[in-house]
């Protein structure tokens, strides 16, 4: 119940203010550590404030929505946004019998993947019954006795009992921008390998501080646990008179929607294309195991490799059940600076009951060799 409102660096003291009592203190510091964390991004729309809006950010939001979807009877949703919490709580809604309406604004779902790979999503949720409407902004929301009945868009009205916003995150940096300390890629704390900022005395860690990805060779802003946990360990024995350093990332996600499971990991390729790289596709489509085996489910492996070099770019899986988690062999290959001739070598195992000969990555990096 204590809140830090400035920052004042070149005094180092910051001013804390006791929120039961409201009384105001500057409390001196010899290092300073950012881990103010990140928001769920509500745009100011009309209605926004509506009791049944939520957002899935922490355990109290999700909390919330699963009381409200026991104590009330909930038909029908409307989830704003395709992404990573779009998709599972899409999954979750449906599981519950609700009819469910997702709301895209860009062209596909899902735009961490290329567009022939998140259309394999959008498939798979048509399928199951979802309503998906890509290309189209939700404007507002129509209210009655300070709840949303319907979300208003630039094409329709859609009637709904429940919202959900999936619009992403913004990182938790005000105060350290208000106190100058340098900001980077979508106003992320600005941090060396260290985690110290460009301030002294001043660190960041977690979804208030940028990254580093290590295939793109350029700073970068994920917010995920893996990554926050990573980086406050690294300042934690920094601050503590150890030495540690964070490398960075690769950008690895993964996810799933009912039997239809995706990951990816390292660039896609509007992100090789804005760094002016020529690259190949290995594009496999195929099966988890053996056709013999029972229990093989479709997958689609897209592998991205840098040509000339040779260099693994990044690697993209979509499949039944099975087929995502063999992104962490894409994921290790890339902090280990992986060719795609090295991918092809990998002593991977092989049995029936859990893998082909050739694995899928491996085939899919083959393909992309053959491109040059």
């Amino acid at each position: 119940m204590h809140e830090v409102f400035d920052v004042d660096t070149d005094k180092q003291k910051v001013l804390v203010r006791d929120l039961n009592t409201s009384i105001e203190r500057w409390e001196p510091y010899d290092q300073l550590l950012f881990a103010t964390g990140a928001s769920p991004i509500r745009p100011a729309l009309k209605g926004i404030d509506s009791r049944n809006i939520y957002d899935v950010h922490n355990l109290v939001s999700g909390s919330l929505l699963k009381q409200a979807l026991a104590d009330q009877q909930l038909k029908t949703a409307v989830i704003v946004g395709g992404g990573y919490i779009g998709l599972e709580m899409a999954e979750a809604l449906h599981m519950r019998g609700l009819k469910v309406t997702m709301i895209q604004r860009s062209d596909q779902i899902m735009s961490t993947l290329d567009p022939d790979m998140g259309e394999r999503l959008g498939q798979s949720l048509r399928e199951n019954g979802i309503k998906l409407y890509v290309n189209e902004t939700v404007l507002g929301f129509e209210q009655k006795d300070g709840l949303a009945v319907a979300v208003i868009t630039n094409k329709q009205t859609i009637p709904t009992d429940l919202v959900i916003l999936g619009l992403g995150i913004t990182p938790n940096s005000d105060l350290a921008k208000n106190a100058g300390i340098p900001l980077g890629p979508k106003e992320s704390i600005t941090v060396n390998e260290l985690q110290q900022s460009e301030t002294p005395n001043v660190w960041a860690a977690g979804d208030c501080a940028q990254s580093y990805h290590i295939v793109s060779r350029r700073p970068i802003y994920v917010a995920l646990g893996t990554i926050a946990n990573k980086q406050g360990r690294v300042a934690g024995m920094n601050l503590g008179g150890r030495y540690a350093t964070f490398p960075g990332i690769v950008g690895t996600a993964i996810t799933k929607f009912m039997d239809t499971e995706c990951a990816r990991t390292g660039l896609n390729e509007k992100e090789v294309k804005a760094l002016g790289l020529q690259y190949s596709i290995g594009l496999m489509e195929g099966d988890t195991l053996p056709g013999y085996y029972p229990g093989s489910a479709p997958i689609c492996v897209k592998v991205l490799g840098e040509k000339g070099s040779g260099r693994l770019l990044g690697v993209q899986i979509v499949g039944g059940r099975g087929s995502a988690k063999r992104i962490d062999t894409a994921a290790t290959a890339l902090h280990a600076g992986f060719s795609l001739e090295d991918l092809l070598y990998l002593d991977l195992s092989y049995a029936p009951p859990f893998a082909r000969v050739w694995d899928p990555i491996v085939i899919a990096a083959r393909m992309a060799l053959k491109q040059g």
